[in-house]
């Protein structure tokens, strides 16, 4: 029998994917190149807007009518099991704080296919640290899937981070739902194990995943030094969500946007060329025009090299959920304005680039040639087939808004 995982989500959800496929090669399980050509699908699945929850549940009936054996895992499978059970009453329905029981589960209902079968080495991985966060965003239904925050055991981490290089990876994303809150709950932090992940020798890059700005304030001094590593991108993800301090109360981010600017600022004095991206959710309850221009007015003073727009979308059972919605035309105008400003702004961005030469590493094939990432984990199109893992000298040639152009040299 074959299987195919089909994640959706976050890079955490898509790491969890990797390992549930980990569990089905060790039961004998062979991998399909695409779920219509598997037996057994496991649908990874992703709540955290209303339409992804829509989407999840339309490929479920797709995939029933294929005739597929179907597990669920994922968002989902925690916070809407019954939305999923009225659908497949007769599948497995698996939550991530239970995917160490996923081979059990799999092994009780369909066997063991046969001997193990060997995994075969990526050039990047995916390395989830962390179940759970410490936030209490009263918007967030992925609070309700992962819980409260549960450190993975940093030697067990180091182990598979050296697994990973030892079998060829080249590019390893560290990850969680708030990266920067790793060990607060077990006497450690993130910097410590970074530093404990890079004793091992090998010409590699690791890229540090979302963090939010309350936690990563914490920690951002070590941070800065873990960085000077040059097997370390110089990039962070820190959403702030909202230029409004009243948007930011309401949704209980636990800062203000001044101090969201002060602690990009310390990072920026620290490492000028640092990328940051950020998040924005627009037309979250009682946003006023007010609010929304103050949004604004961040991203123009910001800069940011990558943002990331979501028009709010209320989720059940969350605080949000039962606040005065704003209307869904002012949602889209909202959205159309900041998404038209971040076009302007990340262009700006980019073309300051151009000229600049980088050491790159090449980690996906694109439409228009091979994409490389340089040290501040930018993307380049290179329009050339260079091998995913390889790493090259570059030269920036050109821009759009969201990625660069280059040449090898």
């Amino acid at each position: 029998m074959k299987y195919y995982v089909e994640s959706y989500g976050c890079t955490m959800n898509y790491g969890e994917g990797r390992r549930l496929s980990r569990d089905m090669a060790s039961l004998g399980y062979s991998e399909a190149s695409s779920a219509e050509d598997a037996d057994i699908v496991i649908l990874n699945t992703c709540t955290v807007v209303e339409t992804t929850e829509k989407k999840m549940l339309a490929r479920i009936s797709e995939l029933k009518k294929m005739r597929k054996e179907i597990i669920v895992t994922g968002c989902m499978a925690k916070v809407q099991p019954k939305r999923v059970e009225i659908r497949l009453p007769d599948s497995i329905v698996l939550p991530p704080s239970d995917y160490h029981m996923f081979a059990r589960e799999v092994e009780a209902r369909f066997g063991i296919a046969g001997p193990p079968v060997p995994v075969r080495g990526t050039t990047d991985a995916i390395l989830p640290i962390a179940q759970g966060c410490l936030g209490n965003c009263s918007y967030c239904i992925t609070k309700f899937a992962r819980g409260k925050l549960q450190s993975y055991p940093a030697d067990s981490l180091v182990a598979d981070f050296n697994s990973f290089i030892d079998s060829g990876s080249k590019e390893v994303l560290v990850t969680a739902q708030d990266t920067a809150c790793y060990g607060f709950d077990t006497n450690t932090d993130l910097p410590a194990l970074l530093r404990s992940m890079l004793q091992k020798d090998g010409e590699y890059r690791v890229r540090i995943g979302m963090m939010n700005p309350n936690h990563l304030k914490r920690i951002a001094d070590d941070l800065i030094s873990v960085m000077d590593d040059e097997r370390v991108y110089r990039f962070l993800h820190i959403p702030v969500q909202s230029g409004s301090n009243d948007v930011l109360r309401n949704m209980r981010r636990g800062y203000r946007a001044e101090d969201f600017m002060e602690l990009v600022d310390r990072l920026r004095s620290a490492i000028p060329e640092i990328s940051i991206a950020t998040d924005i959710i627009t037309g979250f309850p009682g946003e006023t025009d007010e609010d929304h221009e103050k949004t604004k007015q961040l991203v123009r003073d910001l800069h940011a090299d990558t943002l990331n727009i979501t028009r709010f979308s209320s989720r059940p059972g969350t605080d949000a959920a039962v606040m005065e919605q704003l209307h869904g035309r002012i949602l889209k105008e909202r959205s159309t304005e900041l998404t038209e400003l971040k076009n302007e702004v990340e262009y700006e961005v980019n073309k300051r680039l151009i000229g600049q030469r980088f050491r790159s590493l090449a980690t996906e094939v694109g439409k228009e040639g091979t994409i490389v990432r340089t040290p501040y984990y930018r993307p380049v199109v290179i329009r050339e087939d260079i091998p995913l893992g390889t790493f090259v000298d570059i030269e920036v040639t050109d821009c759009r808004s969201t990625y660069l152009f280059g040449k090898q040299l």
